[in-house]
């Protein structure tokens, strides 16, 4: 009986890869959604529509997806939402930003942290710019940095976001890096790269730490900037290549800004190797490149254990950074 159990067995197994079925595959999800959360517009939106029209390009996805607006925290509602209503759900794929890293690291979520999901995969980068208008006196970095730690005073730094946010978290690693107490910066937040450029055209603040997609658009689209330099460790490709880094003008300042997907802590193994392996499929496709192109984004590819592992670090490094300028209550 043992032989004759394990001989179907054997046989079933050869079926399956005879007809290229496999476990994985039968977990397909049948009403696969993109959760944003967020308004329609802006990061979360785009990061979802990559996922949304990579797989409507394939057909690694059978069935359509959509996308679920849930704005609120930067994405603490949608987590929130997510561990506690939905924790074994395999539709639901949900974006997250170094935002919500950020967030997460400084207790913004309420009670859960980032051992409560499933990471599942990082769909492309953006990465900090320090812009300055095009006229500025300020041709390169060093001589904005010298003129900040001359005077912080007469230097204002312009982003979106409140203290504690990721444009705020550019600012103040520009003035640690000029030898600035960033207590002493001036900072004015604002709602959106829109606002802060305007701002910038008026000569109410004299740098703008923006992103390197927004500073890209800007730049196509003739806007009266000049990008000083870009916050990571190698310079990017394409049209800002001749843009020089943060660390070989000698300042070390790296802020990255992935974009991902993470799934619900009890989604099974099964149905999250699903997703994972579709996501490596996608990404090997040509309409993807395209896609992170089209909107901004830079290859930052990673799924399964290896972003698990980023996100960890990245948590870590957060919660470190902000413990260092007494953003973490005690």
């Amino acid at each position: 009986m043992k032989l004759y159990k394990k001989t179907l067995a054997v046989v079933a197994a050869g079926l399956m890869t005879f007809t290229g079925i496999s476990a994985v595959q039968a977990q397909q999800p049948s009403k696969p959604e993109c959760i944003a959360p967020a308004q329609p517009g802006g990061g979360f939106d785009l990061t979802c529509r990559v996922a949304l029209n990579g797989f409507a390009s394939t057909d690694i996805l059978k069935e359509p997806m959509r996308t679920v607006y849930m704005p609120g925290g930067i994405g603490a509602v949608a987590y929130n939402h997510i561990v506690a209503q939905r924790p074994g759900d395999p539709n639901a794929i949900v974006a997250f930003s170094g935002g919500s890293l950020l967030n997460l690291a400084q207790g913004k979520f309420g009670r859960y942290n980032v051992d409560d999901v499933r990471w599942l995969a990082a769909i492309g980068s953006d990465y900090g710019v320090a812009i300055v208008r095009d006229d500025s006196p300020y041709k390169d970095l060093k001589s904005l940095m010298e003129a900040f730690k001359a005077d912080p005073t007469k230097i204002v730094l312009g982003a979106g976001g409140s203290v504690g946010s990721q444009d705020w978290m550019k600012a103040a690693l520009t003035a640690k890096a000029a030898d600035v107490d960033y207590k002493k910066m001036r900072f004015v937040a604002f709602e959106g790269g829109g606002e802060a450029l305007t701002a910038l055209r008026g000569g109410h603040i004299q740098a703008y730490m923006g992103d390197a997609a927004e500073a890209r658009t800007m730049l196509d689209g003739g806007a009266p900037i000049r990008v000083l330099a870009v916050f990571n460790d190698q310079r990017l490709p394409g049209s800002m290549s001749e843009i020089p880094t943060a660390t070989e003008q000698g300042f070390d300042i790296v802020w990255p800004i992935i974009r991902g997907f993470y799934v619900g802590p009890k989604v099974s193994d099964e149905q999250y190797q699903w997703w994972v392996q579709a996501f490596d499929k996608l990404m090997q496709t040509p309409e993807f490149a395209k896609l992170q192109e089209q909107q901004g984004l830079f290859p930052f590819n990673k799924t399964g254990d290896e972003l698990d592992a980023y996100v960890k670090e990245r948590v870590k490094f957060y919660a470190e950074l902000a413990d260092s300028f007494g953003l973490i209550k005690k």
